[in-house]
């Protein structure tokens, strides 16, 4: 499976980046510097994404941004900086490109929520609200947007990632979380590509609302 690629980010060196590694594997990329939290932009990205390519075919929600905190600590700031930031984005870049897809006849969103949003999370509730917020939104469009567009959602658990350190280091109870993962070890970014793929492609042309973890076996010992 191969795809042409439009990357959006704040940081333009990320995406000019990932351009550069999709043009070498030899298809057409675009790098849109995007504030995916301001609808404007969002709106702007798509549109420059039809003028380059003609079509939206699928799209990729992975911005989020966590820390960790006490509810009675946490700010109102804080609470809706990551409720913007993980729950918002999704439904702008989703509602912007839907009805690109719809006009199409197909296409299909991926949305990537966490694991922290299937289960109870006592030093981060605003990201596990937020997240589990991201699986309820994505199937509610999975049936409201039916059968156009699919719309499905991934869960990494523990994934390296260059902030985990830090929250593991500050969290003990992180740790003792790590510890019951079944498979023994933490995931790495690769492990998320196998799901995204299928979800992506006709490979799942059966599948819309469905949540996928990606965990390393966790949520299941959690039961």
């Amino acid at each position: 499976m191969g795809a042409d690629v439009v990357a959006l980010a704040r940081t333009v060196t990320d995406i000019e980046k990932t351009a550069a590694e999709v043009r070498a594997l030899g298809q057409r990329a675009l790098a849109v510097p995007t504030d995916v939290r301001v609808t404007e932009q969002v709106n702007k990205a798509v549109q420059a994404t039809l003028e380059g390519f003609g079509r939206v075919d699928v799209l990729v929600n992975n911005a989020g941004a966590s820390f960790l905190a006490r509810t009675l600590e946490l700010s109102e700031g804080g609470w809706d900086a990551l409720v913007r930031e993980n729950l918002k984005t999704p439904f702008l870049c989703s509602k912007a490109v839907a009805p690109v897809m719809m006009d199409q006849g197909t296409g299909s969103i991926v949305n990537i929520s966490s694991t922290e949003g299937m289960r109870s999370a006592a030093t981060c509730a605003a990201y596990a609200a937020a997240k589990a917020g991201v699986i309820n939104l994505t199937r509610s469009l999975a049936v409201e947007w039916a059968p156009r567009v699919r719309v499905n959602c991934i869960c990494p658990g523990f994934i390296e990632n260059p902030g985990l350190p830090q929250a593991l280091e500050a969290d003990a109870g992180l740790n003792r979380m790590l510890a019951r993962v079944p498979l023994g070890h933490m995931g790495k970014p690769e492990d998320i590509v196998g799901g995204v793929v299928y979800f992506a492609s006709d490979a799942s042309a059966y599948v819309t609302g469905a949540v996928l973890a990606i965990d390393g076996g966790f949520t299941s010992v959690l039961g």
